[in-house]
């Protein structure tokens, strides 16, 4: 407590420099406002994006591969494909389960999109998927209301659905859905289950169409297969996805490899699937955070560079005016060392007044942009500790060399500065 009695005259006659020069101050303190503020957002956008990220890897699950059937421009494309390889189909769902190791589990998927649906809704139509009931545990979902199908409901090609919470709502309302039917195209299907609300991804990830997990109706397989016509079918891929999940200790980075040499010996390399692998999606993810991070750290950081610059050019000039209040401290038996602690607690007291409005500027242009451009920004104790201890240090590094100065000069020269 002594020692910090000890810095109270410092203090004061800092505050009362800064408040005697009101405007000036606040001019000074922009740099710091403005580095320290583009520091906490460029953070904050960073931290929310990959927030974002990990909540879609977590969602595409780091231990699966999602092969994806590519989709063909147009007619004559898809043509041209088809005479080199037969699309995505069972023959190749049978050769990854029966000559890829440390596979858990895989299911096919068959998606279509409904002509028509009842009963009708006013927001997007739901799409229609077939799936084996293991791709309940696939992708970690969670049931609310009712039950997922089982083998037997598969086995019995049964007319049953589980519905996504949006297209539940949407369709049904937010009564209880299990027991009710809708019906889709022709057929009719009855509800035994709802799944638990999903993340979603708001673009277009590696190959993966963008789709609202929430807005699906999910079939079996052989009911999908069996009750739904496809139009063109001998040119559509059989299945047009395949969801497979690595067992825990399993590179699912290698087994995709191996996924990739089969496919491409069955495809004849005529490039119309895709794979993902969501733990090396998220490698790349992390570098390409990581490098963004830098870029912007940088920039910003240009900004506390010029703020340091001014801090140091008004304490120069702040020397100067006050040569003569200099000497007399000098003379009535300060020392330098007091001298140097008086001008360089009113740097750090101007970069860390800089930096508290600046941290404000910064959590307030976050908010500015997220709701602006639609990014999520996610403001970290970790990105203000880091923006405002920078200023700090700036503060303090810039203000060493006007506080020498002062307190190299003459005394008696400095009583006779006019």
């Amino acid at each position: 407590m002594s020692a910090f009695a000890g810095y109270l005259p410092e203090l004061y006659m800092g505050l009362s420099s800064l408040l005697v020069h009101k405007l000036r101050s606040l001019l000074t303190m922009l740099g710091m406002i403005f580095g320290v503020g583009a520091v906490v957002a460029m953070l904050s956008i960073t931290a929310g994006a990959q927030k974002e990220m990990m909540s879609y890897i977590d969602l595409l699950g780091v231990n699966n591969i999602i092969v994806e059937a590519k989709e063909a421009v147009d007619r004559n494309e898809l043509q041209a494909r088809r005479a080199i390889s037969p699309g995505l189909t069972f023959r190749d769902f049978r050769a990854i389960a029966e000559n890829v190791s440390g596979i858990e589990a895989l299911t096919p998927r068959k998606r279509f999109k409904p002509l028509k649906i009842l009963p009708k809704t006013a927001a997007d139509p739901p799409l229609l998927i077939g799936v084996q009931p293991n791709f309940l545990e696939i992708n970690n979902l969670r049931v609310v209301e009712g039950r997922f199908f089982n083998d037997d409901d598969n086995e019995r090609s049964a007319a049953v659905c589980v519905l996504g919470e949006s297209a539940k709502v949407n369709l049904l309302g937010y009564e209880p859905a299990v027991g009710k039917y809708i019906k889709i195209n022709d057929t009719w299907l009855q509800v035994i289950g709802v799944l638990a609300q999903q993340a979603t991804a708001d673009t277009e990830v590696e190959g993966l169409e963008v789709v609202n997990r929430n807005n699906l109706v999910i079939a079996p397989l052989n009911t999908v297969m069996r009750r739904f016509e496809d139009n063109n079918s001998y040119l559509k891929d059989e299945i047009d996805g395949i969801y497979i999940k690595v067992a825990s200790g399993t590179d699912s980075i290698e087994t995709a490899s191996v996924v990739t040499a089969i496919l491409n010996a069955t495809h004849k390399d005529a490039g119309d699937f895709t794979i993902t692998v969501p733990a090396g999606l998220l490698e790349q993810k992390k570098r390409t955070q990581f490098i963004f991070s830098v870029v912007m750290i940088c920039i910003a950081g240009i900004s506390l560079l010029v703020g340091g610059i001014g801090i140091m050019n008004i304490m120069l000039a702040t020397v100067l005016e006050r040569t003569r209040e200099i000497g007399i401290r000098r003379a009535i038996g300060a020392r330098q060392a007091d001298i140097i602690r008086q001008f360089l607690t009113e740097a750090v007291l101007i970069s860390i007044l800089g930096g508290l409005i600046g941290i404000a500027f910064g959590f307030s242009l976050s908010r500015i942009i997220a709701a602006a451009a639609g990014w999520s920004t996610v403001v970290t104790l970790s990105s203000i500790a880091v923006a405002f201890g920078v200023s700090v240090g700036i503060g303090l590094l810039f203000g060493i060399y006007p506080a020498v100065q002062a307190a190299r000069l003459d005394p008696i020269e400095a009583i006779r500065y006019e």
